[in-house]
This record gives C-alpha cells, structure tokens and sequence, in this order.
C-alpha cells in the first residue's frame, strides 16, 4: 500500500504527496477579486509542502457567492490575479488547484465573523438567490427562488465558463462542489429539492444537473488534467441523501470523466445531528473507493501524521485533505514527513530548520 508522502499519478497530473489543502473560504475579496491575502494564504501552504493546494470555493457567478467577500471567477477580469497564486504555487512544487462553486440557497449571507444568515441589500446582499426549490435553509436565510429551466441551462454553462477561465489561469485540478448545502448538492437531496419536473423527485431526476455540469465541464477541461467532484456522502438526516446514493452517484461520475471523489458530509440540513471525531468521514471515503472503484480522499478532523498515514497506508483512502490543521500550521507536510520518517523535498530557503538529508527544491 502507498504511505502519505508517496506520489499520486492522476490522467497526466503527478502529487508529489497525498497531503491536500482542502478548500477554506478566506471571505476577504472585493468583487470576487483575489489579493495578497489569498497569494500568501495559499502560497504558503505550497511552500509547507501540500501536494495539492485547491482555492476556496471559486464562484462561477456573482449570485452564486455565499457572500459578498467571496473569491470569483465569473469573469475574465478575475483570471489575472489567480494566475499569479498558481505561478507561485507551481514555483514551489505544488500543484493548483480551484474548486468551482453555486451556493444555491445559501447565497447572500454574511460572512463568519460578521454576522448570520441572510445579509441585507444595503450590506451588500442581493434578492436573487437561486435553487432547485423555493426551500430555505433556515429561517434567518434568504428565501430562494426556484430555478427555471433557462435558468439551470444557464448555470451549467457558468460552470463551463468558468473552467475555461481556471483553464486560462494555468490550474492544473478543477473540483466541482456538490457538498455542503449548496447549489449541486441542493438538487441530489430531497430535503432541498422538491421539483415535479426531470430534475426532482427520483434518484436519475435527482442526480440529473450533477451529471450534466460534470459532462460539460469535462468537455472544456483538458483531458490530460484530473476533474475532482466535493460530496457530502450523507445529509446525516433520515430520508436526506445518504451514503448508499453516494456510492451510486461516484459510479455515474466515474465513466464522465471525474477521476476523485472528495468525501464530506452534511451542510443542508441546519437540525442535522453530527457525530464529529476524529476521522469521522474516512469512512465514506472507503466505501465510495471500494464500492465505485474510484480514487477518494478523506477529510474531516484529521489533525495528526499518523492518523494521515493511517487512512493512506490502509487503503481508507487515496488523499487526505486538510483545512483546519492546516489553519494552525501551514508547514504541517513537512513536519508529518520528519515525524513519519519519509522523504519530502524542502524549500531551499528553509533548508537549515530541516532534517540533515533533507532535499532542497
């Protein structure tokens, strides 16, 4: 079995580690636009060491932000900045990274540290917040308009849109968000979606724009270079999207073209009862692995070197993706390599606080 700090060869794409910056929303851009925020945030998890460092999710339109500070890249305006974060993050050995993102009905909200649920228009809000049924997340959230069928046309082709603009900006992984509440995973759950149309009611239905947007991305997005798909594996609530579905739905995206599947869980349901551990959803990265025959990564509370190199070694997975440990210590890969006693190279600038073998880039 491979161990954490052996490389991963995805279509034409090598890690070199199984250590990935999951994506964490910095809420700190204006218009979409990243800054040097994001150039340090993520630039420095790259000279940490991550084998693959993804943006937060990226929206694909203005109105699909969950705030008004999201990052962007719902037009070419945006493609500049982000070239500048990938050129560095390639600089360093890393591969990036951008996950695409709708967040559906979750859309217009404050940021964290600013407040909850919906943020008014004179804040910077807007009344147009889309999803596949006039469902609101909660009662403090905006009450969403259900999408047309003009208007899912019109969001696949943001999606495509904007992975040729990712494309453009030089990322070399697109992840499609179909977790946490938002846009994609709102149609694959009943709880969110309660269409009468072909894209409600059954699981084919249910499953319908996920499939589609995947297609269509897949199209644009150059054959040589990996497509990854965020899901959450369960909404943790009875006759929500569960597991099973999880695994049949990682099938159907396997023969489209995604290559990985990125195993969350819950976000659509607010009275969801959640029983975080350590570890809590490798689980569901093992099962969709085994059962889909398909390369998962795990996240979730996976704060130390050994239980990393546990969920690789044992086959629970084929990657982790770190967020908060990461957070705390952006230079966690090379501190887990030094622990684990395996081989990862060094930015020659840091050499002196390394290992005596340690190898500069």
């Amino acid at each position: 079995m491979p161990h954490l700090f052996d490389s991963l060869t995805i279509r034409g794409q090598t890690f070199s580690n199984r250590v990935f910056v999951s994506p964490m929303c910095e809420y700190s851009s204006d218009d979409g636009f990243a800054n040097d925020w994001h150039l340090v945030h993520l630039g420095s998890r790259a000279v940490g060491g991550a084998g693959l460092v993804l943006t937060e999710a990226t929206a694909v339109t203005a109105e699909g932000r969950i705030s008004p500070q999201d990052l962007g890249i719902w037009k070419d305006d945006h493609i500049e900045l982000l070239s500048r974060i990938v050129r560095f993050i390639h600089g360093q050995g890393s591969v990036a990274g951008t996950q695409l993102a709708h967040a559906g009905r979750k859309s217009s909200t404050y940021r964290p540290w600013s407040g909850t649920g919906a943020i008014p228009i004179q804040e910077g809000g807007w009344s147009d917040v889309l999803a596949p049924s006039a469902v609101p997340f909660a009662d403090n959230y905006p009450m969403p308009r259900e999408l047309s069928l003009d208007g899912i046309t019109r969001v696949t082709a943001a999606f495509v849109d904007a992975a040729g603009r990712a494309r453009d900006a030089g990322f070399r992984v697109i992840e499609l968000h179909a977790a946490h509440g938002y846009l994609l995973h709102e149609f694959l759950s009943p709880l969110s979606n309660q269409r009468q149309d072909h894209y409600g009611g059954s699981f084919e239905n249910r499953t319908r724009l996920v499939h589609e947007v995947v297609a269509a991305v897949r199209a644009v997005w150059p054959e040589d270079l990996p497509l990854f798909v965020r899901i959450s594996a369960t909404d943790w609530v009875e006759g929500g999207w569960d597991i099973e579905q999880s695994v049949e739905l990682a099938r159907q995206l396997k023969p489209l073209g995604v290559d990985f599947i990125d195993c969350s869980s819950g976000g659509n349901a607010a009275h969801a009862k959640i029983p975080v551990g350590p570890g809590y959803q490798a689980p569901f990265a093992e099962r969709i692995r085994r059962e889909a025959n398909i390369l998962t990564g795990a996240v979730g509370l996976i704060t130390e070197p050994s239980q990393a190199e546990q969920i690789v070694s044992s086959g629970q997975a084929d990657a982790v993706l770190l967020a908060r440990e990461l957070l705390r210590d952006p230079y966690f890969p090379l501190r887990a390599a030094r622990e684990l006693g395996q081989d990862i190279t060094w930015p020659a600038q840091y050499l002196r606080a390394g290992p005596k073998d340690a190898k500069p880039r």
